[in-house]
């Protein structure tokens, strides 16, 4: 969360000349409705089963660049999918990076509590060994700006 995914995404499919897909657009596309109503109806697992189903099909897709949302991972399904159909990139971005970027924003159910700080450090305990397990590469982007990150990942692949 607020590592820059779809930013980088956009860049990205961009440099490659590849079309550019959130998952999470894709889910308020077909929905009619955006992600805190989702939450706020179906609650987190709701969302999750849906989050799948979209990542099912996008990652079958040929010749995008695919941006998730930061809790896909956490589905083994999604992993082996992403893992299996495409070139995994994670950006990582530290917790006090996260809070930083994140606090202006209202979209992220999962952080409208009292202590968003506990929750991102939760987040990462679980997350980051799993993107880490199916990444075939791992960015920084902690003070990075999107372009350098985009190139970053255009020269290595």
């Amino acid at each position: 969360m607020g590592a820059g995914k779809s930013a980088v995404g956009r860049q990205l499919a961009r440099l490659l000349h590849l079309d550019f897909v959130d998952s999470d657009d894709e889910i308020e596309s077909r929905t009619g409705v955006d992600i805190p109503f989702i939450f706020e109806k179906e609650g987190e697992e709701g969302f999750r089963k849906r989050e799948a189903a979209v990542i099912d099909d996008l990652s079958q897709r040929e010749g995008v660049v695919l941006a998730t949302g930061g809790g896909a991972v956490v589905k083994a399904e999604n992993r082996s999918r992403l893992g299996a159909r495409g070139y995994v990139v994670y950006l990582y971005t530290t917790v006090a990076q996260q809070l930083e970027r994140t606090q202006r924003g209202r979209e992220r159910p999962l952080l409208d509590n009292a202590d968003p700080r506990k929750v991102l450090e939760g987040f990462m305990e679980i997350r980051d060994p799993l993107y880490r397990e199916i990444a075939d590469l791992v960015i920084e982007t902690d003070g990075r700006r999107v372009k350098a990150v985009a190139k970053q990942i255009h020269e290595a692949l």
